[in-house]
């Protein structure tokens, strides 16, 4: 894989009209977004729960058909507006892991048999292929072949989401989607995992897409971020630039958030603060109700998404100097 493109991609559930023509509400969960991956780069997707950050990784595996935009690998458009690709041709080439490890593995199954599915329909290896690579597997995220006999409750957290690594390194992926990865473990095993994505990037020459709400994390595994609001990307940059000097008001009330990044204390907000609403989003800037620099532009006119300095692009009409 060259690069990963998304072009003017939407995803909305719901909507249309009932059989006597009421028309029905739509929840816009992603409202246009354009970025490129290059090959052998980590992006990194941030944002608050219910931005759509998950509903766009669905997309990209072809969980979920868009709504409207296109999803390209290489120039080679895979997925459209309302299709769903070839999964089958897609899942060798791009591979998800979830935010649960032990929920994501079917618990009547060895894990012997959850690496063997897609050695088996993937990639058409034959029992001594699959053995092979099975165990090959293993060993590349630092676990004992002789637990391919064991069932994943027989497992801790960071041993289950191990094995949950390998079974998407299995078909040879390009691409690795990884959704709050680490978020369910414990920090010192959160530390060992993301050590062995660094060193399976490095070893396999893979491309992470990573979405997390951990600031810290995406600081120290990202080479670029995408801080993501209401559906859309509001910030978009080199990571060392996103954290030293975000644009956007609303990044900086996420640094903000967090202790010992961007400042040395933490800053709040109002629990008044108004959030949009889903079914009905507003006219203007999204985040305009929440911030202290909107004015009566931000209400009628959504601000897009424009380079403010090199590879550094935001989406406000007052960004922060």
């Amino acid at each position: 894989m060259n690069k990963l493109t998304v072009k003017s991609l939407i995803k909305q559930y719901g909507g249309g009209r009932t059989l006597l023509g009421r028309k029905l509400s739509a929840v816009h969960a992603v409202r246009g977004i354009d970025f490129k991956v290059d090959k052998g780069e980590i992006l990194g997707i941030v944002g608050e729960s219910g931005c759509g950050k998950s509903t766009l990784a669905k997309m990209l595996v072809g969980l979920e058909a868009p709504t409207k935009g296109s999803i390209e690998l290489d120039g080679k458009v895979f997925a459209r507006t309302g299709t769903v690709p070839d999964r089958k041709a897609l899942a060798r080439r791009i591979q998800y892991i979830f935010q649960d490890p032990l929920s994501s593995l079917n618990p009547r199954k060895t894990v012997e048999q959850i690496l063997e599915a897609p050695l088996k329909y993937l990639l058409g290896m034959n029992s001594d292929q699959r053995k092979k690579r099975m165990e090959e597997l293993m060993r590349s995220v630092n676990l004992r072949p002789e637990f391919l006999t064991r069932y994943p409750h027989e497992f801790s957290g960071g041993q289950a989401q191990r094995i949950g690594i390998a079974r998407a390194l299995a078909p040879n992926p390009e691409l690795l989607i990884l959704d709050e990865p680490v978020s369910a473990l414990d920090v010192s095993v959160q530390a060992q995992v993301l050590n062995l994505l660094k060193d399976l990037r490095a070893e396999f020459n893979l491309t992470y897409l990573f979405i997390s709400h951990d600031l810290g994390v995406v600081r120290n595994l990202c080479d670029r971020v995408a801080v993501m609001y209401f559906g859309k990307f509001v910030e978009y940059g080199p990571t060392d630039e996103i954290f030293e000097k975000c644009r956007h008001p609303y990044t900086r009330l996420l640094l903000g958030s967090v202790p010992g990044i961007g400042t040395d204390s933490l800053k709040g907000e109002e629990e008044t603060a108004e959030l949009p609403d889903p079914y009905h989003p507003p006219k203007g800037c999204s985040f305009a109700p929440r911030c202290s620099r909107a004015d009566d532009q931000c209400q009628k006119v959504d601000p897009l998404l424009e380079e403010i300095s090199s590879e550094h692009l935001a989406a406000c009409f007052f960004p922060y100097e």
